[in-house]
């Protein structure tokens, strides 16, 4: 009896499944969705085995546990709250966030407990990106790609346990809002980010135009109002304690950064990098690029939108969208990075998971904006 041949035709058609369910998972938009999940769950793992393989690192969390012991112990004036690396620098929102897991790890001294919650926080991050990225229709393996390149964002937040996660994870919780056009309930989150680390600023001349783009001077004027007031209810403690103390230490936009922590500015020397005409400098261009794209570039995304910013009440509120939201908001906080006067490690986490939005909306060949990533 001859041999029986194999069913080829089977085995081709089981791969070729393969090869298209993965051809899906990668490239079909509305596969964003299944891609996303089963990569949360993979970065769940990591988180895992990365916090029991990889030593801690002892950076700011003692400082930021020293910080709020002093509020702890009944002390609301500002300028007293110090760690063991400087005096506390950021507003009131910082504190409770970081009261919260000063109670919840034996008064910061369980460090693994802390690496874990912040893996949560982590997770909890990635999801919310994700979802922005599912509403702009990018492609899964854009998720994929920034996952594999993120052993630095893996860091920041679990092996580090920096404070620039939770303000980053506030503001992406913000964007959702502006996606859905719910402005008021977006700038709740928007001040809360900014009550956490002030770098959150950077995104407010984008949200600025979008207000007036979508509500006009008078509902603009309302959302700005509830920006004020969750930053004074929050501060109130040490507002009425020591109201100059508290503005000078929490929103102190003049601070002096450290030459031996600076990043992108490595390349001058410590007395350019000190000098205040640079300071002036890169101030001056962050204001001219950020004109630029306000009177040019942002328009062309809000058909009608200039015209809008200068009335009073609308008849109708403008529905933005997602493209104008995205690259409105995304490119005034690039802008800002561009001309930051210092940017550390942690920064990172502040623009890195907006450069693929960012890019992916440039004519680039699509190689061209892989290496981009890498490079960057």
């Amino acid at each position: 009896m001859a041999p029986v041949k194999p069913n080829t035709p089977k085995q081709h058609g089981i791969v070729g499944s393969i090869v298209d369910l993965i051809r899906w998972l990668l490239v079909d938009p509305n596969a964003t969705g299944t891609t996303s999940i089963l990569l949360l769950i993979a970065e769940a793992v990591l988180c895992c085995v990365v916090i029991n393989l990889v030593p801690y690192t002892e950076i700011d969390w003692k400082a930021y546990m020293d910080e709020v012991e002093g509020v702890v112990n009944g002390t609301y004036d500002y300028p007293q709250l110090k760690g063991d690396t400087g005096p506390l620098v950021y507003p009131a929102g910082f504190v409770y966030v970081f009261l919260g897991f000063y109670y919840a790890t034996n008064h910061g001294v369980e460090i693994l407990a802390a690496q874990y919650m912040f893996a949560v926080v982590y997770v909890a991050f990635i999801a919310v990106v994700h979802e922005i990225y599912k509403k702009a229709k990018c492609p899964p393996y854009v998720l994929i790609i920034m996952s594999c390149i993120s052993y630095r964002i893996h860091s920041i937040f679990i092996l580090r346990l920096f404070n620039d996660p939770i303000a980053m994870l506030l503001l992406y919780g913000a964007v959702i809002l502006f996606l859905r056009n719910r402005w008021a309930p977006g700038c709740v989150l928007f001040s809360l980010a900014v009550s956490v680390k002030m770098n959150i600023l950077l995104f407010a001349p984008g949200l600025l135009f979008l207000l007036l783009a979508a509500l006009g001077i008078w509902e603009t004027a309302q959302c700005l109002s509830i920006c004020a007031g969750i930053q004074v209810i929050l501060g109130l403690p040490f507002l009425t304690t020591n109201f100059l103390g508290y503005m000078e230490r929490a929103f102190n936009l003049g601070r002096q950064f450290q030459y031996i922590w600076t990043v992108n500015w490595k390349f001058v020397s410590e007395e350019t990098f000190l000098d205040r005409r640079a300071h002036v400098a890169l101030l001056a261009g962050h204001l001219v690029i950020l004109t630029a794209f306000a009177l040019h570039r942002w328009p062309r995304l809000v058909p009608g939108g200039r015209e809008r910013m200068l009335q009073w009440q609308p008849q109708q509120r403008l529905s933005v969208s997602t493209d104008a939201v995205l690259f409105v908001l995304f490119s005034s906080n690039f802008v800002g990075m561009v001309f930051a006067r210092s940017l550390h490690y942690q920064f990172y986490v502040w623009y890195f998971h907006t450069i693929p939005y960012l890019l992916w909306k440039t004519q680039l060949p699509v190689i061209a904006r892989f290496i981009l990533i890498g490079c960057i």
